[in-house]
């Protein structure tokens, strides 16, 4: 059986690893006032840009079901089932329109991530292994469904004006973290975005210190891939990480930039190291 795996640009992974892994990507939308952008063609640089200049939060647009059915519609001819994973249905209405327009066809299954990013790209490109294995897309779904819990996916955030003005932070939390001068760390759980531990000082040692807080915290991982994920950070200290993420065992340590959708939340200097926390190898 051939099977597609599919997600949509929320999955932040290079043209090069989308390749490799043979993963198709419908776009959401970045709205910056009037002009429309597709994600993953829109350089975060930009959105910051327009944030500095107008104070002006970006808007994201989801894709919508007449969008998957063409899609799905399009994957078929060309294979025998489909496996799409969705950004995380408590933050978007991506999944329930993907469910909507499965429904009318056979062999297209939707799963709901319950993360994002390249947490997302976690689960594809260990579907795609069970499916060059030869595996059958029901047991593909149910494998990556029971992985889903284990989704380790955070960030570190240099600030927090993005979540607060996109309704994704308290005011008392983003104006205490202001008056601190505090670096906060954001972690994916039950499928939402919520608050972790707070660092101090510049952005370069909060991030080296999240990521041995992170690895400590969570240190059951599946080594075999493992990805650094960033809106904007200096070439030295992903440099460095990767160094500390190769010292740990991961065998793949991929470097990626978030696309136009987590930046449009999260901002600049926004950094997380995303991996699958089950000790499984694949």
């Amino acid at each position: 059986m051939k099977i597609a795996v599919s997600a949509e640009s929320t999955v932040d992974l290079t043209k090069e690893i989308l390749d490799e892994f043979e993963i198709k990507t419908l776009p959401f939308h970045i709205f910056l006032g009037d002009e429309d952008y597709l994600d993953g063609e829109i350089e975060p640089k930009k959105i910051i840009e327009y944030v500095d200049e107008t104070g002006v939060l970006p808007k994201t647009g989801a894709v919508n079901r007449v969008q998957y059915e063409e899609h799905f519609a399009a994957l078929k001819k060309e294979y025998d089932a489909v496996i799409h994973f969705s950004l995380s249905s408590e933050m978007s209405s991506a999944y329930e329109n993907a469910a909507a327009a499965a429904k009318e066809f056979e062999n297209v299954y939707v799963v709901d991530s319950r993360t994002l990013s390249s947490g997302i790209g976690l689960l594809c490109i260990y579907a795609r292994k069970l499916a060059r294995k030869g595996e059958t897309v029901q047991s593909i779904y149910d494998k990556c469904v029971k992985r889903i819990p284990f989704s380790q996916t955070s960030f570190v955030l240099k600030r927090l004006d993005y979540l607060y003005k996109g309704g994704r932070c308290s005011s008392l939390a983003f104006f205490g973290a202001n008056l601190l001068r505090l670096r906060v760390q954001i972690v994916v759980k039950n499928g939402k975005m919520g608050s972790g531990k707070k660092y101090r000082g510049n952005f370069g040692r909060v991030a080296l210190n999240y990521v041995n807080d992170t690895l400590e915290q969570f240190n059951n991982p599946d080594l075999s891939e493992v990805f650094i994920t960033y809106t904007t950070a200096e070439d030295d200290i992903v440099a460095e990480i990767k160094d500390i993420l190769k010292e740990r065992g991961f065998k793949n340590v991929r470097v990626t930039h978030a696309g136009g959708t987590v930046t449009s939340h999260c901002g600049e200097n926004t950094l997380g190291i995303l991996y699958l926390n089950d000790g499984l190898s694949e």
